[in-house]
């Protein structure tokens, strides 16, 4: 049994959408090669409690949090980061996940 699963949160206000989609573009393959799956993406958050919500929500699985963390800070991703620079801005936390009770 490997280590618990960790998700990659990112909320991100986009200010210029042409070129986000190019961090878009060059994101899918680096995220697999550390393992990492998109499991969640939306513009359209719905806000239960608090202030509201309006940007861009996405959630990644990784296998680990050294995983999440190697992603993060590849060579890969730094670079595919520049990207966006200047096209949104945003928060990237990472939690670690429980596995189920059958699991554990």
């Amino acid at each position: 049994m490997g280590g618990m699963p960790a998700y990659l949160i990112a909320r991100v206000d986009i200010t210029d959408l042409e070129q986000y989609r190019q961090y878009l573009n060059a994101t899918p393959s680096i995220i697999e090669k550390y393992g990492g799956k998109v499991i969640a993406r939306t513009t359209e958050p719905i806000t239960l409690e608090g202030l509201e919500e309006t940007r861009r929500i996405v959630i990644l699985q990784f296998p680990t949090v050294e995983k999440a963390g190697e992603f993060y800070h590849s060579p890969e991703y730094q670079n595919a980061r520049k990207l966006r620079e200047g096209a949104a801005t945003g928060e990237i936390i990472v939690v670690e996940g429980i596995l189920p009770k059958e699991n554990r």
